[in-house]
């Protein structure tokens, strides 16, 4: 494990992240959220291609032993990424980014239901504290009358359901990336939000009207791109369980950004909301470490020498 480049790529992604999620906000709507939606895939091709050029894996990009497990895949990205855009066109970009990283939480749910795995106590304790925290957030919405309206009713279920989908995303790479390389997932991906999105077109995209939305919409998928490498990257140099947490720091560049920019001051609901949340989270991954480390040495030695030969294989 090498933990400074680890961190480094870790934390790169998390800003790359932030800073499409402002520019996404910056447009405040004036864009269909699937022209946004392509505009995102098509220019993330981008990095992606030069990135896995220059490591030479290019030519695994579309390579594939499973085509319909991308489609799966796929298809929670396209709802993700729709339900993204909508979402920062209709609230705070913090109140979204701590919405959406209640997706630890639901992956265990998802576990439990699609995965049939045994979930103990310890980790639905930790998912019903953190969906308190989530309720905890929404609090100033239901409090005020006039904080709450359609717009922001329907950006609260976007950023959840995107939630959803990030969670189910993540039950599903679980089962493909024995068999699927990583540039082939990330192209897939890339490539199924791009096509789904041009489906939009006949419901009227709007022609960018300044260049700087030009840069802005252009910027979306160089960053949404860059983040997506970054986060690959972070992967070769130490194990999901140690990197994961770091994923919490978009919060605090969400805050940070949506109040420079936006002049956006999260309330102490969203505050103490995120920090539960965010807490949670970590716990459960935490917690998935520790279960996983003990897996490990309850394993018999020649299962354990066998599962390394695998993982060598499957680097990807």
């Amino acid at each position: 494990m090498k933990i400074i480049p680890a961190i480094s790529f870790k934390l790169f992604s998390t800003v790359m992240f932030a800073l499409m999620g402002a520019q996404a906000r910056y447009l405040e709507g004036a864009y269909p959220a699937g022209e946004v939606a392509f505009f995102r895939s098509f220019f993330a091709l981008v990095p992606i291609f030069i990135f896995f050029g220059l490591r030479g894996e290019l030519h695994l990009a579309l390579k594939t032993k499973n085509p319909s497990a991308h489609l799966i895949r796929g298809s929670f990205a396209v709802i993700g990424t729709f339900c993204t855009f909508a979402a920062l066109a209709r609230i705070p970009i913090g109140d979204y980014t701590a919405i959406v990283y209640s997706a630890p939480l639901l992956t265990v749910v998802f576990s439990w239901l699609v995965l049939k795995e045994h979930v103990h106590v310890y980790r639905w304790s930790a998912v019903g504290i953190g969906f308190c925290g989530v309720l905890l957030m929404l609090i100033p919405y239901f409090r005020e009358h006039l904080a709450w309206s359609s717009t922001i009713g329907l950006g609260i279920i976007f950023a959840f359901t995107n939630a959803c989908t990030t969670a189910g995303a993540t039950i599903q790479i679980r089962r493909i990336t024995a068999t699927e390389t990583t540039p082939a997932v990330v192209t897939f991906m890339a490539l199924i939000v791009l096509l789904s999105s041009l489906t939009t077109l006949p419901f009227g995209w709007t022609m960018p009207v300044t260049p700087l939305h030009w840069l802005l919409l252009t910027g979306i998928g160089i960053t949404g791109g860059l983040g997506q490498m970054g986060f690959t990257e972070s992967y070769r140099y130490a194990p999901a369980s140690f990197l994961a947490p770091l994923d919490y720091f978009s919060l605090l560049w969400a805050f940070v950004l949506g109040y420079w920019v936006f002049a956006e001051v999260p309330t102490v609901f969203v505050l103490l909301g995120a920090a539960i949340v965010a807490g949670a989270g970590i716990f459960v991954i935490l917690r998935e470490r520790h279960l996983g480390l003990k897996r490990l040495r309850e394993m018999p030695v020649a299962a354990i020498g066998s599962m390394s030969e695998d993982e060598e294989g499957a680097q990807y």
